[in-house]
């Protein structure tokens, strides 16, 4: 098994995603709205996966010790400097998850129950409790129950799966039908730090992410076929936690339209 099977094995739940109806219903800033405010779960525990590979494929502790694949640590590592530290529309370094909280600050999108949540996590200290007990759509709840899992289980070809397939090697192709929509029905509106950080992201991880996230798996794996099997169903299952983040974004979305009718 290798990379070319796993795309093969998971291009349906791709499809979907990619045909989905949500990109056509975001029609009005409302809608954009409801899209931002919570797309922003998926922006900041894609972080979670991104350091969890830090931890787990480099040496973050002290005292010391080189892990054994250099490959790797690079891959991770050149990951990590840009997604914590990269340069904002006007100069400044952040992290993407706080260039998205500008963006949505910027045009209007409400950033205050992604606020409450967090520091919810932070003072509970267990996450899975602070999920639970919180007033996320069902569907945003399994979607940060599956990342935090994948986490927890610890198995870095798992946790590398959810990030490649689940998040890395989509994100170019989804937020390109995304920009469409807003380039074609906000025009009037400045949204240029929301399209700065998509169009980032579509440079990052098309052209660099994309594929060392890809050369990663590869080295994780190498010919293990357990290995490779667990890649294939974390793929699957991370995709279809996105198509059902996707249902209910689309979800909230309708429910406005029809108290807006």
């Amino acid at each position: 098994m290798n990379i070319q099977t796993i795309n093969d094995k998971i291009q349906p739940q791709k499809d979907i995603l990619l045909q989905h109806s949500l990109y056509k219903k975001i029609q009005t800033i409302g809608d954009l709205h409801h899209f931002l405010e919570n797309h922003v779960y998926a922006v900041w525990d894609f972080m979670s996966l991104l350091k969890a590979l830090q931890s787990k494929l480099t040496c973050t502790t002290t005292p010391w010790f080189a892990t054994s694949n250099p490959e790797i640590r690079y891959l991770i590592n050149e990951i990590v400097l840009a997604e914590e530290t990269d340069l904002t529309l006007d100069g400044r370094r952040q992290s993407h998850y706080e260039m998205y909280i500008e963006a949505m600050d910027a045009c209007g999108a409400k950033t205050s129950e992604i606020t409450r949540f967090l520091s919810e996590v932070h003072s509970l200290q267990n996450v899975f409790i602070a999920i639970k007990q919180s007033n996320l759509h069902p569907n945003i709840k399994a979607f940060l129950d599956f990342t935090f899992t994948v986490i927890n289980e610890g198995k870095p070809h798992n946790i590398a799966a959810a990030f490649t397939f689940g998040r890395e090697d989509l994100i170019p192709l989804m937020f390109t039908e995304i920009l469409k929509n807003f380039q074609i029905n906000f025009p009037a509106t400045d949204l240029s730090k929301l399209i700065y950080y998509f169009e980032r992201h579509i440079e990052l991880d098309a052209d660099e992410h994309g594929p060392m996230a890809m050369q990663m798996i590869t080295e994780l794996c190498g010919t293990d076929s357990n290995k490779w099997k667990e890649i294939e169903s974390i793929s699957i299952q991370a995709l279809e936690k996105r198509i059902g983040l996707w249902d209910a974004i689309e979800e909230q979305i309708n429910q406005s339209q029809l108290v807006t009718s």
